[in-house]
């Protein structure tokens, strides 16, 4: 039996998520994880050590010298355009984290590199991959009206942008999957309380179709919650992204029964990380393209922006 050779991977950016990237992809068997970049030098070194790749500084340096396939970029989001553009141009397969970049224009460039040279353009939105998501959303058909909540403590990181394009992107992204029509009014609002930028916004979304989402994200919370309740005709599903838990309450006859679904929990970032490795094998279309990406995008940029103009 032919033994399949390994996909030459390196991870671009060692923060928070990105030293996840790397101890995931050392546990795949079809991945060799080549090379590691960050400037920060004494974490690169250590990263390195621990993961058995070989550090480099500069990233131009690395997909320069190194025979990489495909590579996880996970710096912050001003910099996600420039070295995914120039890993598209070396021809490597890109995962990029979320949001894909700071601007529409920016993802529209990605997408048309990345389609021309026939490459993997995906982008880490997480929450596709939760295991409660995943069992529920067959069941969602013409939803009716969906309420997130995704509060946290200030983490420390991530403020080089806002709570919109920091977390709420997640549920942005998640509704837009679901209720499959084009946003017909937006109504948003915000505050900054710790940074620069909107700590806690609120929105309301009406689509074409008739379907109402209302969002709330929250950085300055004591608690962790990342909640969505969907409504369709007949039925109320009530999902926790955190506990992989779901309840589905049906109307049957005169009284509402509740079913508590049968999940097996697993961890979304690693089945993420395998969707794009069997994507970079097979050349099939990610989970999260960078399609997707750019229209999650687009939305929370124009939800960003009503709440800066108020």
């Amino acid at each position: 039996m032919k033994t399949m050779s390994k996909i030459n991977v390196a991870v671009i950016g060692f923060g928070h998520l990105g030293s996840k990237h790397a101890q995931i992809y050392t546990s795949f068997d079809n991945v060799n994880l080549k090379a590691a970049c960050d400037t920060d030098e004494s974490k690169l070194q250590k990263i390195s050590s621990d993961c058995g790749a070989k550090p480099y500084l500069d990233y131009r340096k690395l997909i320069s010298e190194e025979d990489i396939q495909a590579a996880s970029i996970c710096v912050p989001t001003e910099l996600h355009y420039q070295i995914a553009k120039d890993c598209l141009q070396k021809n490597i397969h890109v995962l990029v984290e979320k949001p894909v970049t700071n601007t529409v224009k920016q993802a529209d460039e990605l997408l048309k590199l990345a389609k021309r040279r026939k490459l993997i353009f995906q982008v880490g939105h997480v929450e596709r991959f939760n295991s409660a998501f995943q069992a529920v959303q067959e069941l969602v058909k013409k939803p009716l009206f969906i309420e997130c909540h995704r509060l946290s403590p200030f983490p420390g990181r991530s403020l080089d942008i806002g709570v919109v394009l920091d977390l709420m992107i997640h549920d942005i992204d998640i509704i837009l999957g679901l209720v499959r029509s084009k946003p017909k009014h937006i109504d948003a609002v915000g505050v900054n309380v710790l940074t620069q930028y909107e700590d806690i916004a609120n929105v309301r979304i009406n689509f074409q179709n008739g379907c109402v989402c209302n969002l709330t994200a929250s950085r300055v919370s004591d608690e962790t919650m990342r909640k969505i309740r969907i409504f369709v005709k007949d039925t109320y599903i009530s999902l926790d992204y955190v506990k992989q838990e779901a309840f589905i309450y049906r109307k049957e006859s005169d009284k509402i029964t509740c079913q508590q679904m049968q999940i097996e929990k697993e961890q979304p970032l690693q089945k993420e990380l395998g969707d794009f490795i069997n994507c970079v094998v097979t050349n099939h279309k990610p989970v999260v393209s960078g399609l997707e990406a750019r229209e999650a995008l687009d939305l929370a940029i124009k939800i960003k922006n009503q709440i800066w103009r108020r």
